[in-house]
Parts: structure tokens; sequence; C-alpha cells
């Protein structure tokens, strides 16, 4: 196994500094970074394997891409409740919570008594954090049962009145991805998106209007359609 020394001498020459302004453009910011892309990073994981212990070195690292390997190699059996709140509450750009939430998360006991928890936060990237793990849980290699899946709505509906970037981005974006699993919760996702239109507020109707031209536009409707005769 490589030391944390040796792995930080192994970004440091992977580095690539005029990629910290793509990150800067993207809002990837508050980062001690050295400008690696994630087609360089995760390879790069994928040499050191799955390690709990040398996740929490590396997440204890100020690089960003210190903690980006950190959740790429993180184990999701190993990783604690109380991990997840020290990871999450030291979240400082969306990239971060959205690896946390899609990579990790969901594949723990206690995803959603976690998207419970932090859909009633305060802080930006902790609420983020609840409708991230949504998105992973409602992907579609998701065994997630539709059962499970409808939980979300009355969450989305309930916090659609946030008007901070990271949050409704985040609400919207869970709301499209269930909308586009199958065709009955694309049903029930519309219906959701049109009663959270008529709560006025701009943030809803922006969060609204944008997954309903996303939901009900002919290619969604299709492969939908499709997929549900075949």
């Amino acid at each position: 196994m490589k030391t944390i020394k040796e792995i930080l001498d192994d970004l440091y020459e992977l580095a690539d500094p005029k990629y910290i302004s793509q990150m800067e453009y993207f809002g990837i910011r508050g980062a001690k970074a050295l400008g690696i892309k994630n087609a360089v990073l995760k390879p790069y994981a994928k040499q050191l394997g799955k390690n709990h212990e040398l996740a929490i070195e590396l997440w204890n690292q100020p690089l960003h891409e210190c903690k980006h390997l950190a959740i790429l190699i993180a184990e999701h059996k190993k990783f604690s409740e109380s991990n997840a709140e020290k990871w999450t509450s030291e979240c400082y750009s969306w990239d971060l919570v959205d690896g946390i939430g899609m990579k990790i998360i969901p594949k723990t006991s206690y995803a959603y008594t976690k998207i419970y928890e932090w859909s009633k936060r305060e802080p930006e990237f902790e609420k983020r954090m609840a409708f991230a793990t949504m998105v992973g849980l409602t992907l579609k290699g998701s065994k997630q049962p539709y059962e499970k899946i409808v939980e979300f709505f009355p969450i989305i509906e309930r916090e659609s009145w946030d008007e901070r970037n990271y949050v409704k981005k985040a609400v919207n974006w869970a709301l499209r991805q269930i909308g586009k699993r199958s065709l009955n919760l694309n049903t029930q996702a519309i219906e959701v998106a049109e009663r959270i239109k008529k709560q006025g507020s701009k943030p809803a109707r922006w969060i609204a209007s944008d997954a309903l031209r996303e939901l009900k536009s002919d290619k969604i409707q299709d492969r939908l359609s499709s997929e549900f005769s075949g």
C-alpha cells in the first residue's frame, strides 16, 4: 500500500495548474487544488484499490484531489454514520457533495435516514447531500424499489422554496432523475412538478419549469414508453 507521502508525490506529478481555472469556472471554489481531471484521478484510484483507512487519511489532507481520491476508494461497508456526518460537514464544494452522495451513501444501510435528516439542515451543502443521495439511489442501475423511491416526492416538494443555488439545482436534479426512471414515476414526478409550480416562489417556479421541460419532452416520453412496452 502506498503511503500518503508517496500518493502526494504522485499527485504533484499529475498536476495540471491550467485546469484549476476550469474548476473555478464550474463553481469548484474554496479548495487547495492541484488541477487534476477526474479522467486522470479515477484510474489512479483504481490502482490504489478500496481502502477505508487510507480514505480517511486522504480526506484529512488539505488538497482537493486527496478528498476526491478518498471518495473513490472509500469502503461503504466500513463507512459509519459518523464518517458520513464528518465528511458532509466538511464539504466546501458541490462536486465533493455529489461524489459522496452518489458513490458512498446510497450503498449504506442508513441512506434513507440521512436523507430525511440532511434535507432539513440549514447549511447549503449538507442539505444538497440529501438530494445527491436521492439521485444515487434513483439512478437506473439502482435496485431500490418503487415504494422507497416515491418517499422522496414529499421531501422534494417541501424543500422547493430554497433559493440557494446548490440546493435548488439539487432538488431539481433529484426530481428529474426520479421522473426518468420509469413511466409510472414520470407521471408522478410531473404531478409533483405541477404542484411545486403552484407554490409561486421564484425557486419553485424554476425547479418545476425546468423539470417539466425535460420530463414531458418527446425524448424522455418515447424512451419510457418503449421500455414499458418492451
